[in-house]
């Protein structure tokens, strides 16, 4: 255990709190080193994401605490899922349990809308650019991806725009990422990039119950090929193993989210979705899917595309047993090839070595925001409100020149061409981005049709 936290948490356990919230490992050092003593005192336990204690190590944590627990108390499992593992968690804490399952109300599908967006690499940033700086979606919006690197890339994407977020990920030190979520929450940032490692730290795809036990041997395989390479590669970098954002954190307010990059499990996308329409809120999830056939070879993909296939079909089987269905989603051609050029020279300023320096300018900056100023902070809470985690992480490459639209690149409404102020917060009023107007458009000058050729006018001096 770290010797600060101990220290840190040793007075306000000797007040003998009512409630403590804590982690397995964390609160067995503190039982080990005689900070809190519930052998008397405790009256419940509480284990929240059951189906994620046993899968994240926290067995022999779990048995250790028993021990310290007394005779007689009333314990409580909370999950959103049932695996084997909350089996196996009932028979070592539990006796005799009463189970109750809260049903969701009928209306509440209603209330989250979800679409499917099948295109290439490439078409993501591009719809992404569209959506996002066209303000298609009106509100905060979660970008998921899939690990650390297509987090800091969709960042300098966006930086290449001027358009500010923040990232969220496993990395940043605990101080920043809880500050990051707050601030999220008040509506000082309206963009956040996340990272969803919950499959590289143990959490098994959940499709792996009765009803899937009839996908193909070959398949399965090589979903665990895949799995195990990549949580080999992500135990070379220390990362904290309790981070989690796709379920878990109450994020407030959030009119969508965005799959990047599409889940690698049927259980992550139920519970990314999940962070929006709640509340009885409104809201959209939309997911991007590569198909097989559409490898971009001009953008380093780093894994399998032919995986999002895969594991969308089980998402569709998953969602139509809870009556719920995925809509597909299709951008019109004419509409978005405008912004493709903008596009693809914003891309190209994002190389491999700005991801890799971008990642440790962040960490370091977060690292002093979260421990040289934590005393600073403790004594003036106001100053909070000038730490920002949206700042450019490398203004000396930005073009600024694609910070605005230009007008002809503005979709045409209603045969009219829009106009938009990148200062304003006015947005495009037609989410589906599909223009039904076939006619003709007139160029206009002061108000009159120029039918005449200019050309047939210029006379001989």
């Amino acid at each position: 255990m770290n010797v600060h936290f101990s220290i840190l948490h040793r007075p306000m356990l000797a007040e003998h709190p009512d409630i403590i919230v804590t982690t397995p490992s964390r609160a067995l050092a503190h039982l080990q080193a005689q900070n809190m003593i519930l052998s008397e005192s405790l009256q419940n336990l509480v284990i929240d994401e059951a189906d994620l204690v046993l899968s994240f190590g926290y067995d022999d944590d779990l048995r250790k605490i028993l021990s310290f627990l007394p005779k007689i108390y009333q314990s409580f499992l909370m999950s959103a899922t049932l695996t084997k593992d909350i089996d196996d968690l009932k028979q070592l804490v539990l006796r005799k349990p009463a189970i109750l399952k809260l049903e969701e109300e009928k209306n509440t599908t209603s209330q989250l809308t979800q679409y499917v967006i099948r295109c290439s690499e490439l078409e993501k940033f591009l719809f992404t650019f569209v959506m996002v700086k066209l303000r298609l979606i009106r509100g905060k919006v979660i970008f998921f991806v899939n690990d650390i690197d297509r987090c800091y890339r969709l960042k300098l994407f966006f930086e290449q725009f001027s358009v500010k977020a923040c990232v969220l990920n496993s990395e940043l030190p605990l101080n920043s990422r809880y500050h990051i979520v707050e601030e999220f929450n008040r509506g000082k940032y309206d963009y956040l990039i996340a990272t969803d490692e919950s499959q590289l730290k143990g959490e098994m795809d959940s499709e792996d119950e009765e009803d899937e036990n009839e996908d193909s041997g070959d398949d399965e395989k090589v979903e665990d090929q895949d799995s195990k390479k990549k949580t080999k590669k992500k135990s070379q970098i220390k990362q904290d193993k309790e981070y989690g954002v796709s379920r878990g954190v109450d994020f407030k307010d959030v009119a969508a989210v965005i799959n990047f990059d599409f889940p690698l499990s049927a259980k992550a996308y139920m519970h990314r979705i999940g962070r929006t329409a709640r509340g009885g809120k409104q809201g959209m999830a939309f997911s991007f899917v590569v198909p097989s056939d559409m490898e971009d070879n001009k953008l380093d993909i780093g894994r399998k595309v032919n995986r999002d296939e895969l594991v969308f079909e089980r998402v569709e089987k998953q969602q139509e047993k809870e009556n719920m269905t995925i809509k597909p989603y299709s951008f019109e051609k004419k509409n978005v090839d405008g912004f493709k050029y903008r596009v693809q020279d914003a891309i190209k300023a994002v190389t491999k070595v700005a991801v890799k320096e971008a990642r440790i300018t962040e960490i370091k900056r977060e690292i002093l925001n979260s421990e040289k100023l934590k005393t600073h902070f403790e004594d003036k809470p106001k100053d909070l409100d000038f730490l920002r985690h949206d700042k450019a992480l490398q203004p000396a490459i930005i073009q600024h020149h694609l910070k605005n639209i230009p007008s002809y690149l503005m979709p045409k409404v209603n045969g009219q061409q829009q106009l938009m102020d990148s200062s304003s917060h006015e947005t495009v009023d037609h989410v589906n981005f599909h223009s039904n107007n076939k006619r003709k458009n007139h160029h206009q000058h002061n108000g009159k049709k120029r039918n005449q050729d200019p050309l047939k006018k210029i006379r001989r001096r």
